[in-house]
């Protein structure tokens, strides 16, 4: 049989691989094997499902954002870019929303006009600041608005606004109540009152943003200001790709006097708790991909040193070394290979049932959504599946090294 695959030329190391692993059912070997390809499967499994579910928890929070911010606010500039409330307005200029809205990057443009502002209600007061819009601004899906958009007319402000569940929640609000909205002048002894209807509520998730952030007509917030009707705060711009926002930003920042931001600029302490979030997962990758290199290499060498007689013989039958050690990294490369497919099989399965049912559950208050999200990254996946088999090769190769130092003649002795 040796010398017929000899003489077809068929790979031998390959075809007595194949052979051994087919043959094994109920020995240490197999044992061996079976452990080697569940730690496998296990490592990339958990390295996948770390990476969908941060690329999804990521895409979530932003997406949260962007949809009640967009993408990069154009404001005067501000020492502290967290706060878009600038004390004087700029001019909203027709010119400057069609140069902006050319870029291709660019999905939406729309002013704004920002107020802090305290709500009164049954008893109750809370803090909150009016985000004021145009007619032509459209709320996004993604912020779950229930009940009706503000009815803009043209003879006057809406005296309607749309606050968050959570606010609605905490104060005891419906939808169709008169509320009291309190705007505290500077140098005034009595503040200005203005009485508004709920008349929808939105919800995020996100504690910046649905304690704190209500939605009214821009032009209230203009007559409360004593500005002019061309007065606002600044521009707010939603790009077709989230990747292409600090260039947009950059170019308006060139051709302009304004100081455009990104979101992440005003939002640092997301930002940052979402780059500790990648710190992590790396942590997390480097460690499973550490198991899975131990565990292969460890099953490797007890399979080399429990099938010694078996390496002796094919030794004394005339196999060279690199051949007797070819067959025991087929062996490895076979069962890394069917641990990576394992793996790849449950982590994915995992992701699409979570994404078609949302089984698996988290505390909103603290992760500003109530299921785990999970995106499936193709390309982040082929990473791992690639760098798990190289690295595993790499570490497979050194036990082989043993089966050039076996001399058949000792080993078959104690066979």
């Amino acid at each position: 049989m040796l010398f017929f695959c000899l003489l077809c030329k068929v790979n031998l190391p390959l075809l007595i691989a194949r052979r051994y692993l087919l043959v094994q059912k109920a020995s240490f070997s197999a044992f061996i094997i079976k452990l080697a390809i569940v730690a496998t499967a296990l490592s990339v499994a958990v390295m996948i499902m770390a990476v969908t579910v941060v690329g999804g928890f990521k895409q979530t929070i932003r997406g949260k954002l962007y949809s009640f911010w967009g993408h990069v606010l154009v404001v005067p500039f501000n020492d502290n870019p967290s706060n878009v409330v600038s004390a004087k307005p700029i001019s909203y200029s027709p010119q400057l929303m069609a140069y902006m809205r050319q870029d291709p990057n660019v999905a939406s443009v729309a002013p704004f006009v920002v107020r802090p502002a305290i709500l009164q209600a049954k008893g109750q007061m809370e803090g909150l600041r009016l985000k004021g819009i145009g007619k032509d601004y459209t709320i996004p899906s993604s912020l779950q608005l229930k009940g009706a958009d503000i009815s803009y007319t043209d003879s006057s402000y809406a005296k309607e606004v749309i606050i968050s569940q959570t606010t609605a929640s905490k104060m005891r609000l419906a939808i169709g109540d008169e509320v009291l909205f309190y705007f505290l002048e500077q140098g005034a002894s009595q503040p200005r009152i203005r009485k508004l209807k709920i008349v929808g509520t939105y919800h995020t998730g996100m504690e910046d943003v649905d304690q704190y952030l209500a939605i009214c007509d821009m032009r209230l917030l203009q007559h409360i200001n004593n500005w002019q009707p061309s007065d606002i705060n600044g521009y707010q711009i939603s790009a077709k790709n989230e990747d292409k926002s600090q260039a947009i930003a950059d170019r308006i920042f060139a051709d302009t006097e304004l100081s455009p931001q990104t979101i992440t600029d005003t939002f640092p302490g997301i930002t940052d708790w979402l780059a500790v979030q990648d710190l992590s997962v790396r942590i997390l990758l480097i460690i499973m991909a550490i198991v899975a290199t131990i565990s292969m290499g460890a099953a490797l060498l007890i399979l080399i040193v429990e099938r010694a007689s078996i390496t002796g013989l094919l030794k004394a039958l005339g196999l060279s070394n690199s051949a007797t050690q070819q067959i025991f990294i087929y062996i490895a490369l076979l069962t890394g290979g069917l641990g990576v497919l394992i793996g790849n099989i449950f982590a994915i399965g995992i992701c699409l049932l979570q994404q078609r049912y949302g089984f698996l559950k988290m505390t909103e208050a603290t992760y500003f959504m109530d299921t785990v999200p999970m995106l499936i990254q193709p390309g982040a996946i082929l990473i791992i599946d690639a760098a798990t088999s190289v690295i595993t090769l790499l570490c497979m190769w050194l036990p082989t090294l043993y089966v050039r130092r076996m001399q058949p003649a000792r080993v078959l002795q104690f066979k």
